[in-house]
């Protein structure tokens, strides 16, 4: 009987160490990603805020992981104590241990705390929704409406006219000169979710509604994000990057998007492979009789960094790759093969290759 006992005592320790390990490792890596150098970063990463409303939520999510932790050590800390101290010996083994009954103290103490734990969180929770979703809009912001397909993003610039896909360009926001950026979000589909962690909460995009969020970045660099709500079969692969460029290269950036495209008669035999294929009822290319609303505006294709909405690398194998099987890239994406000529297949991504 001792030695079962023992073993169980065994048991139980091992058991409460293992957990006490797991939560220092969970806190621990919390600091490691807290701590880690500030600049592009490949990982989307909830503890790297480098935008006002990334940062409240971030300081929200530690005050909250700090009471809840403390609930943690103080249930934890008397479950041992409790154990420890009053479990079975042999020598009281018939001795019935002392019954507290009706005991108002901890009645209350059992209702009290919860009660002011909740309402302590749900103020901090409703100051920083209060602060995000009633932010003043002032007159230097940035509009951008953002519309959800399956399986990439739209991004249009009503006040520019630009319109492009799944890379969003946005001049960082001096403190000095605050620049934030105002997007409307839009599905054209089914339900989609807007979310770059470093830079804003999840928000999501619903048919026939227009949600709204903002962003202003402080630092310059490449932000990624992804729909955040499941949305077909390439929900996984509906990424986005979110390119923060100084006001220079924003400026430099939208004088290069307003330009048209390259209506160069070298590439005429791949213009006319485009205009006379399916590509032209997908896609719209600025200047010429594409004007396609299902797929990507190809207007200045070969300025983006990456395909199939961040999938792969924008590079011309990819791209050739891209158009002749989809699915090689992204199964289940609704972009069809086109079943083209090698001759027709060349011309074609020759010509993509011009709209810079």
């Amino acid at each position: 009987m001792t030695e079962n006992r023992k073993t169980r005592a065994g048991v139980f320790v091992g058991r409460a160490l293992g957990i006490l390990v797991l939560l220092a490792g969970i806190l621990f890596a919390a600091g490691l990603c807290a701590a880690s150098p500030r600049g592009d970063n490949p990982n989307t990463s909830i503890f790297q805020p480098r935008s006002t409303p990334a940062e409240s939520i971030y300081h929200l999510s530690i005050f909250v992981l700090v009471i809840t932790a403390a609930i943690f050590l103080v249930v934890f800390g008397l479950l041992t104590y409790v154990v420890v101290k009053f479990r079975s010996r042999a020598t009281g083994a018939d001795r019935e241990p002392a019954q507290v009954y009706g005991s108002t103290q901890i009645e209350l103490a059992w209702t009290v705390i919860p009660i002011l734990i909740v309402v302590v969180l749900f103020l901090a929770t409703a100051r920083v929704i209060h602060a995000i979703q009633d932010a003043h809009k002032p007159a230097t912001a940035l509009e951008v409406t953002a519309i959800g397909h399956q399986f990439w993003w739209e991004f249009r610039y009503p006040t520019l006219g630009i319109v492009t896909a799944n890379e969003l360009h946005i001049p960082v926001s001096d403190p000095a000169r605050p620049t934030p950026t105002f997007l409307k979000l839009r599905s054209a589909d089914t339900d989609h979710s807007f979310w770059v962690p470093q830079l804003a909460g999840k928000t999501d995009l619903i048919p026939n509604r227009v949600n709204e969020t903002w962003i202003d970045p402080h630092e310059p660099g490449i932000y990624l994000g992804q729909c955040a709500q499941y949305c077909g079969t390439q929900h996984a692969k509906m990424l986005l990057r979110v390119s923060v460029d100084t006001p220079e290269e924003f400026d430099a950036w939208v004088r290069a998007q307003k330009q048209p495209a390259n209506q160069g008669e070298k590439e005429i035999a791949g213009r006319r492979v485009f205009e006379t294929t399916a590509c032209i009822n997908c896609h719209a290319v600025g200047g010429t009789p594409a004007t396609g609303r299902f797929g990507p505006d190809l207007t200045h294709l070969m300025s983006r960094s990456t395909i199939a909405a961040g999938a792969t690398e924008n590079t011309v194998e990819n791209l050739r790759s891209w158009i002749q099987n989809p699915d090689a890239i992204k199964p289940g994406s609704l972009m069809p093969a086109m079943q083209l000529s090698d001759a027709d297949l060349d011309a074609l991504v020759r010509y993509l290759e011009t709209l810079r």
